[in-house]
């Protein structure tokens, strides 16, 4: 119980802290796309770029962390855009609520979450979640959309541009461009370490301050059934998964075990609406789904530590 008021209650009360300011417009209309821009732009790929640059490869060498992660999320995905498309979706929505379904708060709240429970050394694998979501989940997802939308005139094209975004991705970037650094065997300049640390230290904060604002503009979907499929999947569906995989299938140390399962845990990202946003495909499915499964992940994620710890 200790550790469920210290590590997870913090965490969601910024959340509310944030949530509140923005029904209460204290910061502005213009308040969750700029302090988003922050975080995304700035304070989050501070963190990742420096926790790569300073840990070995052999740290990160953990093939049965990322197979386990890589195949709950797959099915997970599978499982939804199969019920998608037998109800009649079309290709774009179906493969948009897939992603919702597969697709994990990893950065805003997985680094967080994952550094209170498990402490520092657990930042690799968030990392690693990370770039499993962002690099391949997210891009496939987008493939999918463009080949139904037919935004681009051929699938190579399509691939370009998803790729060409994906290295764009600064929460992409980051990671790399530190993971060179450490594989070269460089060593950050202590001004560079002390700002890093220093701008990384806002990254969380502002990140669940922000989940906060972009919750309270949710809006209320018609397709009922599909929200409550996409946060069953996210919420109880994907972290069982996890768990048969790291306990039954794959070997790997108890940490990175215990962070598999805890970052399938967690609720429905913002990605999947801003793509839903993009694309102008029910962004209110993906709004209504984020704002459920944070919620529900209260109660959720609380549990899940407490028979953890």
């Amino acid at each position: 119980m200790s550790l469920i008021l210290e590590a997870v209650l913090p965490l969601f009360a910024l959340i509310l802290i944030g949530w509140l300011a923005g029904r209460k417009r204290l910061l502005g209309q213009t308040a969750t796309d700029s302090l988003n821009s922050f975080v995304v732009w700035m304070a989050l790929p501070a963190l990742l770029f420096q926790a790569m640059a300073l840990i070995s490869w052999d740290e990160i060498r953990q093939p049965g962390f990322i197979a386990a992660s890589a195949i709950a999320m797959a099915v997970v995905f599978g499982m939804c855009f199969l019920a998608g498309r037998k109800e009649g979706r079309r290709l774009a929505d179906a493969s948009i609520a897939s992603l919702a379904a597969a697709y994990g708060n990893a950065g805003y709240m997985g680094i967080p979450l994952c550094i209170m429970v498990l402490g520092e050394a657990s930042l690799p694998a968030v990392i690693i979640m990370t770039l499993l979501t962002a690099c391949v989940l997210f891009a496939f997802s987008i493939v999918l959309v463009e080949t139904d939308l037919q935004r681009s005139a051929s699938l190579t094209t399509t691939l370009r541009k998803v790729g060409l975004a994906v290295l764009r991705n600064p929460l992409v970037c980051a990671p790399l461009a530190g993971l060179l650094v450490s594989g070269v065997g460089w060593t950050l300049p202590a001004p560079v370490l002390q700002f890093t640390t220093l701008l990384g230290a806002a990254a969380s904060p502002c990140a669940l301050v922000t989940i906060g604002l972009f919750l309270s503009q949710g809006s209320t979907s018609q397709h009922r059934h599909t929200v409550w499929r996409i946060v069953s999947l996210k919420l109880l569906v994907h972290p069982l998964l996890a768990f048969v995989l790291v306990t039954w299938v794959f070997d790997m140390p108890a940490m990175w075990a215990s962070a598999a399962i805890l970052l399938a845990a967690l609720p429905v990202g913002t990605g999947p609406f801003m793509v839903a946003k993009l694309y102008n495909r029910e962004p209110a499915v993906t709004s209504e789904a984020t704002l459920l499964s944070t919620v529900l992940s209260v109660l959720t994620v609380s549990l899940l530590v407490g028979w953890m710890s």
